[in-house]
């Protein structure tokens, strides 16, 4: 087994091994054997982290087998710049779930956690397949464990919120799965994904293939207008579940844009990276401004997540370094604040059972410790020098400022637009004097919170105080893809 396999069917495995043991009316040993589940799997990234070697472009740590040899499908897998921090936080961000859910769920224990290691494997297998079968396979399975987690602990209306992430992303991943035939056959049987980035094709077949992946990337990421499902999703999902959403799974979409959309089609991407950009914008501004006016905090945090995806799509169409590995940095960082903020809306949801704005005020006095980590968090996500929330961010609307000035002047006001609506959020929630007994009754966080929060403390104040390992591994893959994007594919 190669390294990359060892990340992906690590999890997968103990999963498995949750569902086949886990007993319901033996908690404690269910949860037990599912932190050993997430410690061993962000263990097994080790190895890839020590045989990568940094500054080189090409893939690494290529596995490749027969699969079903009849079509031409291998699994196949390898690793670069783009990808790496994106398994790495994979595996990281699973294991903070698994202790955010160490007391709070008490009902079906190891389904839930086996559900999310399962997960964990499946969102890695995206990151490191190069067969666009089994790319698909592991990208349109990833929608089982979400929907379960979401329709078996969510809020009052998880059913409807469940069935519509589901509908939401399957109908559009059923476009692209015409566009991987299409070009199966264009490349003479092959799903190799080197294969098809040589294929030469007409310009209106990268114009069909660039809006059939667009069906699939949009509406994951997701970009205005097909956001729609992300609010409502995010409001029912349990903490956990809005936390891998979030920091993960909205990545699948961006990533795909990088291994199909640009590489596959440059010639489409480059004539339409216009409305790819004009969409980016409305998402960093316009929602932005909708974030504003929500009375429940996950709400609020939805929409600023669509907002920070935003400077992601954004950065991939200026078709320089600067923006593009902007973009990816953004992505790592976004993945974590978006689960730093809604984990910490998780612990308030614990104590009070209530995600209105209004129902708060003055847990700073009750809650210090609790409160310090939110206001670092929230001002991570409002982009705040020094954090992870900033790097990615300054370093697209640099690039927007070199393609356009106006353009980079609509992207900088997104900074203002989060300063306003994660500020106005913290002043209502955690400063002032107690609004109410129920807030004067709240006790601070205990030793798992504490230990979950400050683990996710450290990599927003690490990423955003030093980024220079994450640009190092970065910068070669985006140059190698920019090389290639520049080169005409028309027929």
């Amino acid at each position: 087994m190669g390294l990359l396999s060892l990340a992906i069917w690590t999890p997968i495995v103990f999963g498995v091994l949750l569902l086949l043991t886990g007993n319901d009316q033996n908690p404690g040993r269910t949860r037990l054997l599912s932190l050993v589940g997430a410690l061993a799997s962000l263990a097994a990234t080790f190895p890839m982290i020590a045989r990568f070697v940094s500054g080189v472009g090409e893939l690494q740590l290529v596995e490749r087998a027969p699969w079903v040899e009849r079509f031409s499908m291998y699994y196949h897998l390898g690793v670069d710049g783009i990808s790496f921090w994106l398994i790495v936080l994979t595996a990281f961000i699973t294991l903070i779930v698994v202790i955010a859910g160490w007391e709070v769920i008490t009902e079906r224990v190891s389904q839930y956690m086996a559900a999310f290691l399962i997960l964990s494997g499946l969102m890695i297998g995206v990151f490191a397949a190069q067969d666009a079968m089994l790319f698909y396979v592991f990208f349109e399975a990833t929608l089982i464990p979400m929907y379960i987690i979401i329709g078996g602990w969510g809020g009052p209306n998880k059913i409807y919120a469940a069935f519509k992430f589901f509908l939401y992303t399957l109908l559009g991943s059923l476009l692209m799965l015409v566009a991987l035939i299409y070009l199966y056959n264009a490349a003479d049987s092959s799903f190799a994904l080197a294969d098809w980035y040589e294929l030469p094709l007409t310009a209106q077949a990268q114009t069909w293939l660039f809006f059939a992946f667009f069906a699939a990337f949009a509406v994951k990421v997701p970009m205005w207008p097909v956001h729609t499902w992300l609010p409502d999703v995010h409001v029912e999902a349990p903490t956990g579940g809005s936390a891998v959403l979030a920091a993960i799974m909205l990545k699948l979409g961006a990533y795909g844009f990088l291994r199909f959309s640009l590489p596959i089609a440059p010639d489409a991407a480059h004539e339409w990276a216009w409305l790819m950009i004009a969409l980016s914008l409305v998402a960093v501004v316009y929602v932005g401004l909708v974030a504003m006016v929500q009375t429940d905090m996950k709400k609020l945090v939805a929409y600023s997540s669509v907002a920070h995806m935003g400077f992601v799509t954004l950065g991939f169409f200026f078709f320089d370094t600067l923006g593009m590995s902007g973009a990816v940095i953004q992505m790592i960082a976004h993945g974590f604040v978006s689960a730093a903020m809604f984990l910490a809306i998780g612990v308030l949801y614990d104590r009070m059972h209530s995600r209105d704005i209004a129902d708060y005020g003055g847990v700073a006095n009750t809650m210090p410790k609790f409160a310090a980590f939110a206001i670092l968090f929230a001002m991570a996500n409002a982009g705040l020098p020094g954090t992870a929330g900033f790097v990615g961010e300054w370093m697209v609307i640099l690039s927007a400022v070199g393609f356009n000035f106006w353009i980079g002047f609509a992207a900088a006001s997104a900074l203002i637009f989060g300063a306003a609506y994660t500020l106005w959020m913290v002043k209502r929630v955690y400063l002032g004097d107690i609004a109410n007994d129920n807030v004067r009754e709240l006790t601070d966080i205990n030793g798992r919170e504490f230990l979950m929060l400050a683990l996710l403390a450290l990599a927003v104040l690490a990423m955003g105080v030093y980024p220079k390992p994450m640009t190092d591994v970065i910068n070669p893959s985006v140059e190698l893809l920019l090389q290639h994007v520049a080169q005409s594919k028309l027929l």
